[in-house]
Formats: structure tokens, C-alpha cells, sequence
């Protein structure tokens, strides 16, 4: 047993020199350094990447917006030109179904 012990003290005492020596506390400094430079850089690009996305969603919101403004007044164009014209707008409506028809029996 007290071989067991002396060796464990021998251990001991070894690992605190390598704990104290000048090498090993330049690279645990220089580690630590370079962790806290790639935190910084990953925080940074998080808060990019967050206002990017941010932005996207409003340009997004603002042309989902301008694209309902124009399908309502295309819709309601073709609504007043179907009342104004019912015998026309009847006549697109067929030749656009029989286009649609030709279209769809070529394609198989």
C-alpha cells in the first residue's frame, strides 16, 4: 500500500508541474483565447444572420402585401369588364377552356 501512495503522490506532484509550467499555461491561454475569438465571431454572425432574416420577412410581408393589391385589382377588372360584357367575357372563357383542353390532351 504506502507503494501505491508514494506513486500517487509522484503523480500528483508531476501533473502540478505540468499544471505550472510556462508552456502549459501559454497554450491553456492561447486555447482560451482562440474559444473566446470564435465565441465572438459566432455571436457575431448570429446577430447578422438574425437581422437578415429579419429583414427578409419584412421585404417579404411588403411584397406578399403588393402582389393581394394587385390580384384584387385585376379581379375586380375582370369582374366590371364580365358585367359590362357578358357576351364577351363569355367567349374568352370558352376559348380559354379550349386552349387549356388542346393544351392538356397533347401533353398526353
Amino acid at each position: 500500500m504506502a507503494t501505491t501512495s508514494r506513486s500517487a503522490t509522484a503523480g500528483n506532484s508531476s501533473s502540478n508541474a505540468a499544471l505550472n509550467s510556462p508552456v502549459t499555461e501559454r497554450a491553456s491561454e492561447a486555447a482560451h483565447h482562440a474559444v473566446d475569438s470564435v465565441a465572438e465571431k459566432a455571436a457575431t454572425a448570429e446577430d447578422t444572420l438574425r437581422k437578415t432574416a429579419a429583414s427578409s420577412k419584412a421585404t417579404i410581408d411588403k411584397k406578399q402585401e403588393e402582389l393581394k393589391m394587385q390580384m384584387q385589382g385585376s379581379y375586380e377588372r375582370s369582374k366590371q369588364f364580365a358585367q359590362e360584357n357578358p357576351l364577351a367575357a363569355a367567349g374568352i372563357a370558352f376559348a380559354a377552356g379550349m386552349l387549356v383542353s388542346a393544351l392538356l390532351r397533347r401533353g398526353n
